[in-house]
């Protein structure tokens, strides 16, 4: 059975963007391969310098991902922290990177002209995410677009390392799912944390219900046919929460007339809450409960050791130390 990796960021609170684009999938995954998934950590570093709310964001991520289904049972889960051995393995490889290599990565460039401070962490970010892949003999590293160049220069350096001592690394291969959900936002644009458009997996009653009754709709009468009704927002995220036999019968409606836009916001809010229950359930059970959470979190790193241990070990005899 080939192996996954899943890197998840704490970078804050989650929506359902990050649920249908990334979360569902990857937890879906657990069915037909082999998964690990790490809670970056380390790289969270970069960009975040409060300590306190590093922790509360590591927290926060495992919380979500296990409520929302990621099964320590199926797979192995911890904090990228907990294996001290990816940092070594970072400086191993480290020493066979080009800095030709790192001085083209599109994510370097991008956060320092979003005004992100330019530190050492941020320029080698690909050769610690290169150890994350390689240190696990990771086959398959499901990512976005925007993430596919730094398992290319992955495949780089593990091939680069192979060639200069010996076979020693697996050459992993990235996974871009063209069909991976692109949730809209609540004013049309591609939901997204900084384009305040979000719609949160735990998000309070009363402020999502406010939220997705303000969502702005056109100014025609409910009487009125709206031939367009498969683009319309309310229309798009009903199709992801309610059963299909439901959004289809509330896109008709729309589409013929009748159907005011307070009644399909009403019911957008409504299964939303009802789609995402059980995984509330859940997570109150989980926050109640936080030894446990650490506890499948240490099980996690233990597991994620015994691999390290093994693929370090080859990594140390190959270059002679």
């Amino acid at each position: 059975m080939s192996r996954t990796l899943t890197g998840i960021q704490p970078s804050g609170t989650l929506h359902i963007g990050n649920y249908f684009g990334a979360m569902r999938p990857a937890i879906d995954a657990q069915a037909k391969a082999e998964c690990y998934f790490f809670i970056a950590d380390y790289h969270s570093m970069t960009s975040l310098w409060d300590s306190t709310q590093r922790r509360r964001n590591t927290l926060d991520v495992a919380l979500d991902w296990l409520a929302c289904g990621l099964d320590p049972a199926r797979s192995v889960f911890w904090k990228q922290s907990d294996v001290p051995e990816v940092a070594e393995l970072m400086w191993i490889i480290g020493t066979l990177t080009p800095m030709g290599l790192l001085e083209r990565a599109h994510s370097y460039k991008d956060k320092t002209a979003k005004g992100i401070s330019a530190n050492f962490g941020l320029f080698a970010y690909p050769v610690l995410m290169a150890a994350d892949i390689l240190l696990y003999d990771t086959h398959r590293v499901p990512v976005g677009k925007d993430q596919k160049q730094h398992v290319e220069m992955t495949r780089d350096i593990a091939i680069k390392f192979n060639q200069t001592y010996s076979e020693t690394f697996v050459v992993p291969e990235s996974v871009i799912r063209e069909d991976v959900a692109v949730v809209p936002g609540l004013d049309g644009q591609k939901m997204s944390k900084s384009y305040g458009n979000t719609i949160d997996i735990f998000g309070d009653e009363k402020a999502t219900k406010k939220k997705i009754m303000g969502i702005v709709m056109d100014s025609r009468t409910p009487q009125e046919p709206k031939p367009d009704a498969d683009k319309n927002v309310a229309i798009q995220l009903l199709k992801l929460v309610a059963p299909e036999e439901v959004s289809t019968d509330y896109e008709r409606r729309l589409r013929e007339g009748g159907l005011g836009y307070g009644d399909l916001k009403k019911a957008l809010f409504e299964h939303y809450w009802t789609y995402f229950a059980p995984y509330r359930a859940k997570r109150a059970e989980l926050a109640a409960n936080l030894d446990h959470v650490n506890a499948l979190l240490r099980d996690g790193a233990a597991k994620a050791r015994a691999t390290a241990n093994g693929v370090l070990g080859r990594a140390r005899a190959a270059c002679g130390l």
